[in-house]
């Protein structure tokens, strides 16, 4: 029988204390709080530094170990198939979940006496935002430039098109696969070094969001939060739930799988810093390395459940703030455009609050200037915006794998054992980037 590991060892409950921590500073001394902001950003840097290679090197070798580009194409459309049909999900939920409990009612808010200068900046972002910006966004301007930009789609584009050339060289390309594959272990190598800061990250980044902005910014605004929130949880306890239970496995026992993952969420308000962990958690579950690789990072920009939530929620409380009448057409108008922009926004910085602004100036009765009233607590949504997302790509990801045949029988039973913790996670991904805990 194992030896359990003492609990201060656990990175998630190291993590779940640096928050508790974070908090605590960011209330006592707000200065100080703001001053620990560069531990939070060092820790997403570093991540961030890898997510491009580690993305490139687990495509290329997923994609050339298989040799079956019909399976790469068919796992694209398969995946893209289900983004549009969830997505849609996420922003109808956003959109009725807001009519019904009406957040913004009873502000009766003059949209004149706003200061629209602080959502500024966000505006004039707004052109950047489009299914066409988007399109051409994706084409990197040089081949390294794909992974200085820091888009995943872009990294992705490159991998897939390197993966398919170099299945076609057939025995020839056999010494560059190995290499991808040692490659990708020094990855996964380096991520485990990074993420053991993972606390520190998730210290510096919830100190910096609770002194900055103060508990108190959350009290006049705090149903517009409470909504939100309760509003993820109902997607996935209701939309992503039964998805789950008819792909065979307990929405609760995969969260509870992943919550190392979605704690370092929380403390650093941002889903990437867990992408490359998310990726070796999946392949644990027995999907297979192209799915993994193919559907996880592509979710990041075409199936934002959390941020489409955001959405619409928003804009119909701004619209109840300030007692502007949505018609049944501007709804659908505004569903339609949110449709478009969510995706058309992926890459962007501060994506979430640019894409909200795009979307409600495509639909003008309801005053931009209205934006000023959430910028100060968009931070303290955008962690269940980052939460959301990642569950949903998960789920997402091991659907797609159930769809290609990756889970049937035996290998079902394993994935339910695994997240349960009845079984040891696979070797076939052999470096971890968290040691798994003790049972």
């Amino acid at each position: 029988m194992a030896k359990r590991r003492p609990w201060y060892k656990v990175l998630y409950i190291q993590v779940l204390i640096a928050i508790i921590i974070g908090v605590i500073i960011g209330v006592v001394s707000p200065k100080t709080g703001t001053a620990l902001k560069p531990l939070g950003d060092v820790f997403i840097g570093l991540i961030r530094m890898m997510i491009g290679p580690l993305v490139f090197c687990v495509v290329v070798q997923g994609i050339a170990s298989m040799g079956d580009l019909k399976k790469v194409g068919r796992i694209g459309a398969k995946a893209l198939i289900y983004f549009e049909i969830v997505s849609t999900i996420a922003l109808l939920t956003g959109l009725v979940v807001g009519l019904l409990l009406r957040p913004g009612a009873g502000f009766n808010i003059n949209p004149a006496t706003l200061n629209a200068g602080v959502i500024s900046k966000f505006v004039s972002q707004t052109g950047h935002v489009g299914p066409i910006p988007f399109l051409l966004s994706i084409v990197p301007r040089t081949f390294v430039g794909a992974f200085t930009g820091g888009s995943v789609l872009q990294v992705l584009l490159l991998a897939v098109l390197f993966g398919i050339a170099l299945t076609r060289m057939g025995k020839s390309g056999e010494w560059l696969v190995k290499l991808m594959s040692s490659l990708t272990k020094v990855m996964f190598g380096i991520i485990h070094i990074i993420i053991l800061a993972a606390p520190i990250g998730a210290l510096g980044g919830m100190a910096f969001t609770v002194g900055s902005y103060g508990v108190n910014s959350l009290s006049n605004l705090a149903k517009l939060i409470g909504t939100f929130y309760f509003t993820a949880v109902l997607f996935v306890i209701l939309i992503l739930g039964p998805i789950a239970y008819f792909a065979g496995f307990s929405i609760f026992r995969f969260i509870a799988y992943i919550k190392d993952e979605l704690l370092i969420v929380l403390g650093t308000s941002s889903s990437e810093t867990v992408l490359p962990d998310m990726l070796l958690k999946l392949e644990r579950l027995g999907l297979s390395r192209e799915t993994v690789g193919l559907v996880f990072p592509t979710g990041y920009s075409f199936n934002t459940d959390g941020a489409n939530i955001y959405f619409t929620l928003c804009i119909v409380f701004l619209a109840q703030a300030t007692n502007t009448h949505l018609s049944v057409t501007q709804l659908a108008t505004l569903l339609l455009v949110a449709a478009l922009s969510s995706k058309g926004g992926a890459g962007v910085t501060g994506t979430s609050f640019v894409t909200l602004a795009a979307t409600m100036i495509a639909v003008p009765d309801i005053p931009v200037a209205s934006l000023a009233i959430i910028i100060g607590i968009d931070n303290f949504m955008s962690e269940c915006r980052a939460l959301t997302n990642v569950v949903g790509n998960g789920v997402a990801t091991i659907v797609v794998g159930k769809w290609e045949g990756e889970l049937e029988g035996e290998k079902l039973n394993e994935l339910r054992a695994i997240m349960s913790h009845r079984a040891a996670p696979s070797e076939k991904a052999e470096q971890p980037a968290v040691a798994p805990e003790s049972t």
